[in-house]
């Protein structure tokens, strides 16, 4: 089974679709969002899109209006195509640790969701996600998927790999491969048994190479689409690996374990 680990939810849902049909990829991890850079119709819509995106990453985007509709556009996309995605559902940082937990059993369990993310603590504030992996290891272990290209720092994936090592019963998963900061995030995760990395919009392809040499049972193929394209991200991991089981797991088979496909 091969599954795009990290992709946001798109408007319209077929566009989508016929990204991963071209790239034969079965399942995707879908991740809500507020900007949807894929409907920009030119320059000036583009750059609002990004000013949303920019907004979101750096951790400015607070308050429940800000997480409710893409709660409500990631639960319909999942329920109109199950077979194809599988939900992820952010929760604020902004609140008290006992609203963090109540919103991940409401706003994830609740929803039918299978893991937390795309966390996007401030910049230097990834202490902020202490609460979710707390709340996670008590629902079983939940995966959570954090923000790791900028405005993340080297510092912040530091504090993530410390409280991984504090929460072991969490996978926790850096995003984009640690964004231009991928050599220190390879370097974290092989000291970190529960420190994953996806692969998505890797800057160099001999980044992609050295992480799935050095983490091979806990990488993962990704996308990121709309930012990153599922054929191109695929063909990255073919490109670094030989026909076999260390490209298979790559491409799907430890995500399959970790979510119990």
């Amino acid at each position: 089974m091969i599954i795009d680990a990290h992709s946001h939810v798109h408007d319209p849902v077929h566009g989508h679709l016929a990204l991963l049909d071209e790239a034969g990829v079965d399942r995707t991890v879908l991740l809500g969002t507020r900007p949807h850079p894929e409907r920009a119709d030119g320059l000036a819509s583009f750059r609002h899109e990004m000013a949303v995106l920019h907004e979101t990453v750096s951790g400015a985007a607070t308050g429940a209006d800000a997480y409710e509709t893409a709660w409500d556009e990631l639960q319909a996309a999942v329920a109109a195509q199950p077979d194809r995605f599988i939900g992820f559902g952010k929760v604020r940082l902004d609140v008290a640790p006992e609203e963090i937990a109540a919103q991940v059993e409401r706003e994830v369990l609740g929803r039918g969701f299978r893991g937390v993310g795309e966390l996007t603590p401030p910049p230097d504030r990834a202490e902020l996600v202490e609460p979710v992996l707390a709340a996670a290891a008590d629902h079983g272990g939940l995966p959570v998927v954090v923000h790791g290209y900028a405005p993340t720092t080297a510092r912040d994936l530091a504090t993530l790999a410390a409280l991984a090592r504090r929460h072991p019963r969490v996978p926790l998963v850096i995003s984009q491969l640690g964004g231009l900061n991928w050599l220190t995030a390879i370097e974290l995760a092989r000291e970190t048994p529960n420190l994953y990395l996806d692969l998505s919009t890797a800057g160099v392809v001999l980044a992609v190479r050295l992480a799935v040499t050095e983490v091979p049972d806990r990488t993962l193929f990704g996308s990121d689409a709309p930012y990153g394209d599922p054929v191109l991200a695929r063909a990255a991991v073919e490109r670094v690996t030989k026909p076999g089981a260390l490209r298979d797991r790559v491409l799907g088979g430890t995500l399959a374990e970790l979510l119990g496909l």
